[in-house]
């Protein structure tokens, strides 16, 4: 600590003084038994008089109308509330939307608050916050992005309050209501995505260049595994690796697991395991058949020369428009529209909703808001009373004879046989 080396006693409640490394006075006084230490900024004995009366008296009306003495910048405030989330975590008593909340922060918040101090966010701080954001995604948020986004907020005005650095009528109203409504996701019913399979032979038949043939039987295969497993195209599509498949058998009976490792949530929840309807088989066997030297670590999705694409939205786009099914009631369809088909089909099979969101990696919160529309097609039998039950909306290879049925059983027990000797050899399907 720095030597005093002069003071001024101006009350018996204030002085001034200078320390041996600045040539400004400082004001000392106490109030309700508290000792506060301000400086006058001021190097001329006689300025910094008054200065210190000013500092007195601006604490002692903070103090009689309980406003906080002391505050704090938001970032120290913002950190300090991520640590205690990332400690509530640790200890297993923390929610697990705390994992966005902190990532929420260090992207939006402390970014563009920074250096602003608590007490100075108010409403028009935040009005201009929220130009902002939008020019950095690009797009006007989704009330449930700006709910996300609120929450979080609100765990950095907690940490102030918690500290005396805030007071609650300082704390500004926090709302959602700019954000856009939730959409309905555009999917494809049964006869849309059964007319897109069937014009995949010509679509991939009719490709000039040998790289546009190998990207669209990628396709194929990318195509059926989103639908029938409900896996994010993107991300967590293309980081798929062949090790991340695991088989299993009960007689005659198959069904496909993958494990899915990086993606939207998996930084968050870690790695989840999703359960393929059969119907993957195909495009399993069709990948087998083209990569015969594959290894565990071997990326799923690849070309057959061995090299990655990132092509594969532009040509399922050229596919669906080519089939005039780019458009939707509920808007363009893209590659994601297949996850979306995959969970309105299984909403469609009366699958209960948590299920489909632990496979899907999502909340039930969010099936609820893009996906309402669905809930009374559910029911058509009910609201209708004429009985649709033979109808299956998801199923779209269906054997319609004996023949058919015996054949697919021959077929699987010869691949099941070929795929248990490859999985012993390679350690992978």
């Amino acid at each position: 600590m720095s030597k005093q080396v002069a003071r001024h006693d101006i009350t018996d409640e204030l002085y001034i003084y200078k320390q041996a490394n600045s040539l400004r006075w400082y004001a000392r006084f106490v109030l309700y038994g508290n000792w506060f230490t301000k400086t006058t900024k001021k190097k001329d004995l006689e300025q910094a008089i008054p200065a210190a009366h000013q500092h007195f008296i601006e604490y002692k009306l903070k103090l009689e109308n309980n406003v906080p003495i002391n505050t704090k910048r938001f970032k120290s405030v913002a950190d300090l509330a991520i640590k205690r989330m990332q400690q509530q975590l640790a200890q297993g008593t923390g929610k697990l939307s705390y994992n966005d909340y902190i990532g929420v922060l260090n992207k939006y918040h402390i970014p563009y608050f920074d250096n602003n101090y608590i007490t100075s966010i108010d409403n028009q701080r935040l009005l201009e916050f929220d130009v902002w954001r939008i020019e950095q995604l690009k797009r006007t948020p989704a009330k449930s992005t700006l709910l996300n986004h609120n929450a979080a907020m609100m765990r950095v005005f907690e940490e102030a309050l918690l500290n005396k650095w805030i007071l609650p009528i300082q704390i500004p109203r926090l709302t959602a209501s700019a954000g856009s409504d939730g959409q309905r996701k555009a999917a494809f019913n049964k006869e849309e995505y059964q007319k897109l399979i069937s014009a995949l032979p010509s679509f991939i038949g009719n490709s000039r260049k040998q790289n546009t043939h190998m990207l669209r039987e990628l396709l194929q295969d990318y195509m059926d595994i989103a639908v029938y497993s409900g896996i994010r195209p993107g991300t967590e599509m293309e980081n798929l690796t062949w090790g991340d498949i695991e088989l299993r058998q009960k007689y005659d009976k198959i069904v496909f697991l993958i494990t899915v490792r990086k993606g939207k949530t998996t930084k968050h929840t870690g790695a989840r395991t999703v359960v393929c309807r059969e119907e993957v088989l195909w495009a399993f066997e069709r990948l087998r058949e083209r990569f015969p030297n594959r290894k565990p670590k071997d990326l799923l999705f690849k070309l057959e020369d061995g090299s990655k694409t990132k092509e594969l939205s532009r040509a399922f786009d050229k596919l669906i428009i080519e089939n005039e099914l780019k458009e939707s009631p509920r808007g363009k369809r893209t590659l994601y529209s297949l996850r979306h088909t995959y969970i309105t089909w299984q909403l469609m099979n009366q699958l209960p909703a948590q299920i489909i969101a632990k496979q899907c990696g999502t909340s039930i919160q969010m099936l609820e808001q893009h996906y309402s529309h669905v809930m009374p097609e559910m029911f058509t039998n009910e609201l209708s009373g004429v009985d649709f039950t033979n109808t299956d909306p998801v199923k779209l290879i269906v054997q319609d004879t004996e023949e058919e049925k015996a054949e697919l059983a021959k077929d699987t027990a010869k691949w099941m046989n070929e795929w248990n000797a490859e999985y012993k050899k390679r350690g992978c399907l």
